[in-house]
């Protein structure tokens, strides 16, 4: 029932938001997929904020996130937890990012609670429509990284991706861009454990250009 009300509430509002603002055109990137970092990087300047609300079973419920390109080859983010409170790190720095393939490096999940970081290193075959990426991630064990998001169109992404390992998650979900500033972000997470209650997940994000390049 919790996942029912939580995808109705979630079409809702993509339906008026786009109602009230006519589609606008959009030029805005995907931060990732729903669970797994993603090879493409933030582009130099650009300055998105997010806001993150998910089941405490995949990770700290309430997050804003702050994630700028720096670079066109480097970015870094930075997330508040407030249940528990915490801090988390996370930086990616971009081997090859000439499309229509992709490699990148960084880490992620460093936690002021004392987690250590969890070095990745991951590829990316993007072409217009469809975007594929592969990569192992290390956190207590390597793990296996699998994404494809499917663009529609300017406004909508479907995509899946999965983490290995019994604690990770199969996930569903797409990607609803607004304008060149605003995107949400809803997915259903389906446990590795076999755990049949699905959990939900929800990121909405505004970009904006922090200084002129």
């Amino acid at each position: 029932m919790r996942i029912k009300i939580f995808v109705l509430l979630t079409f809702l509002c993509i339906f008026f938001c786009n109602f009230l603002c006519n589609f606008q055109s959009a030029f805005a990137t995907t931060k990732g997929l729903s669970q797994i970092v993603t090879p493409d990087l933030q582009k130099p300047a650009d300055l998105s904020l997010s806001f993150q609300a998910q089941d405490s079973a995949i990770g700290n419920p309430y997050q804003l996130q702050a994630e700028l390109g720096i670079t066109p080859y480097f970015e870094a983010a930075v997330f508040q937890g407030f249940s528990p409170g915490e801090v988390i790190f996370a930086a990616e720095a971009g081997l090859i990012q000439h499309g229509p393939y992709l490699l990148s490096t960084g880490f992620l999940n460093y936690s002021t609670r004392g987690d250590d970081p969890q070095p990745f290193l991951e590829g990316g075959y993007y072409t217009e429509h469809d975007k594929w990426m592969i990569g192992p991630i290390y956190t207590s064990q390597l793990e296996l990284l699998l994404g494809w998001a499917h663009d529609f169109n300017a406004h909508w992404r479907f995509q899946i991706d999965f983490q290995s390992g019994s604690e990770n998650f199969s996930t569903v979900g797409f990607t609803y861009t607004l304008n060149d500033s605003f995107q949400i972000n809803p997915a259903v997470f389906i446990p590795n454990s076999g755990d049949t209650e699905f959990k939900g997940y929800c990121v909405v994000t505004y970009t904006f250009p922090a200084w002129r390049n």
